[in-house]
């Protein structure tokens, strides 16, 4: 019971994120905010099967390794958005 419970929660956060990152939000923060989101539901239910099948959790570094360098670049796009444009809105720029 307990774990079918974990699975579903991990699940709904996961559809949650994804629902987020889909809807059109005016704001480059709200998005980048979703995708780590989505980040975090996949690692924890990379921990989770690692934990139920017995493997190691070297894996799990390199995730988190990839996904801090994932968060870094986001936030510089994010910087030298609001550096150029003066606001993070989708709207206020073309990007095509």
């Amino acid at each position: 019971m307990k774990t079918q419970m974990m699975k579903l929660v991990i699940l709904i956060m996961f559809f949650i994120g994804n629902m987020i990152f889909v809807s059109k939000h005016k704001h480059l923060l709200i998005v980048l905010l979703s995708l780590e989101f989505i980040v975090l539901s996949i690692y924890f239910l990379m921990m989770y099967y690692f934990l139920m099948m017995n493997y190691d959790m070297y894996m799990l570094m390199v995730f988190l390794v990839f996904s801090v360098c994932e968060g870094a670049l986001g936030l510089s796009i994010l910087v030298s958005m609001i550096r150029t444009f003066g606001n993070d809105y989708f709207q206020s720029y073309n990007l095509l």
